[in-house]
């Protein structure tokens, strides 16, 4: 009987009305009576290093879920974290980044609806995670929701209501979860061993640019910030007609020891800065990072981990630029 270990962190699926709105208040225990098939297949503890509204998941927490898993790593066969599902995907991301090549599995999962409710998805939730973690294929960082199987790097949340809250961005699901059986998409050979790490630089952020947004906005942030991630238009640049005001001010932020990186608002298909002049004098003049495929919060998260461990340029220029858990696809030229 494997023997797996219950992180639950709060969220809808843990959360209970008592006249102001949703609040997490279940014990990890109550939530596993609400899903009593899970303790006669499995030898399941259960442990809640917070309780709360994934609204209010700060960096230091992702490193409080990251330090619970190292502690108990040689102790169970596989780990599932209950999350809310507002920000799980940045979770499922910084997770990928502290605990890297993990052989066992750990699985995030949530709800839509409280476990207490009748029509909840909360308790098929959390049997499939229990499921993909038991299955000895099973390895690294994933999201399970709704009967598929997400890397962690690759999700984001594209439903407020639905069940089917999660897609997998510009990668395949990695399985589907089907009545406790684990349909694989993507077959990969197990990690030897885990790597952990305990630095994260919370002060990182993203900013969408909208039309006509000037550099002040920027300015803004620079005395506060050690990163930015800009969510720039279409294949990714920075505008010019302003007189270049929005690249000087990257410019500063550069020569003060800061980092930025362009990102696409776009939700598929990643940037390619070459291909236009405001993408090209990004890059040349800005000295500005490109996130590629990465997903705008995947290229957040990443950015806060770099920033934990150096602040050298070049060191953090190869690490943005290095895959870690399929964050950064490779792509090819079809010419060549």
């Amino acid at each position: 009987m494997k023997k797996l270990l219950l992180i639950a962190t709060g969220g809808t699926i843990a959360s209970e009305n008592e006249g102001a709105g949703l609040t997490p208040k279940l014990s990890p225990n109550a939530l596993l009576r609400y899903a009593p098939r899970l303790s006669r297949m499995y030898s399941v503890d259960a442990i809640s290093p917070l309780n709360l509204d994934s609204t209010n998941m700060r960096p230091e927490n992702w490193l409080t879920i990251s330090a619970c898993i190292k502690e108990n790593y040689n102790h169970y066969d596989g780990f599932v974290i209950s999350h809310g599902t507002d920000t799980m995907h940045y979770t499922a991301s910084a997770i990928s980044y502290l605990v890297q090549s993990s052989p066992k599995p750990i699985a995030l999962t949530g709800a839509q609806k409280s476990i207490t409710t009748e029509d909840t998805d909360a308790r098929t939730n959390l049997y499939d995670a229990f499921a993909y973690v038991s299955d000895g294929a099973s390895h690294g960082v994933s999201i399970v929701f709704d009967g598929r199987v997400i890397t962690g790097t690759r999700a984001r949340k594209v439903r407020t209501k639905s069940r089917n809250a999660f897609e997998s961005v510009d990668y395949p699901n990695l399985a589907l979860v089907r009545e406790g059986k684990i349909l694989r998409y993507i077959p990969e050979k197990k990690p030897s061993a885990p790597v952990f790490y305990d630095r994260i630089e919370g002060n990182v952020a993203a900013m969408k640019l909208t039309p006509g947004l000037g550099a002040n906005a920027l300015k803004a942030l620079r005395g506060s910030l050690e990163g930015l991630v800009v969510e720039s238009f279409g294949v990714g640049g920075v505008p010019s007609a302003d007189g270049g005001e929005l690249l000087k001010e990257i410019g500063l932020w550069k020569r003060e020891g800061k980092t930025v990186a362009v990102t696409t608002q776009v939700p598929y298909e990643g940037s390619d800065m070459a291909v236009y002049e405001v993408g090209r004098r990004a890059l040349n003049e800005g000295g500005v990072l490109e996130a590629y495929t990465m997903t705008p919060e995947t290229a957040v998260v990443k950015l806060m981990w770099i920033l934990g461990q150096t602040r050298d340029a070049d060191e953090i220029r190869r690490l943005f630029y290095q895959p870690v858990a399929h964050d950064l696809l490779s792509l090819s030229d079809p010419e060549e």
